[in-house]
């Protein structure tokens, strides 16, 4: 998919570049690529962002988790200010 995104923006920067006025060319790449591709990769994006938010809910749920440097996690309630 990569491939197909970055022949879209080349051909769209040529788009732009034959515009008459600069105005004209930044709403052409704007309307034309920007907008399009951000909505296409949020789109394709949804089964990842849902793998990982149920990975970090089971994650949270087991007692005795460690994080990253090996700390026991806090409880979901604890703010960590000392009290």
């Amino acid at each position: 998919m990569w491939i197909v995104a970055i022949a879209w923006i080349y051909v769209v920067v040529l788009m732009a570049a034959t515009e008459p006025t600069v105005i004209g060319g930044i709403m052409t790449f704007v309307f034309y690529c920007a907008v399009p591709l951000s909505i296409l990769f949020y789109l394709t994006g949804a089964k990842r962002r849902r793998q990982r938010r149920q990975a970090a809910a089971q994650h949270q749920g087991k007692p005795g988790n460690k994080d990253a440097a090996g700390d026991a996690a806090e409880p979901s309630g604890a703010d960590g200010d000392g009290d």
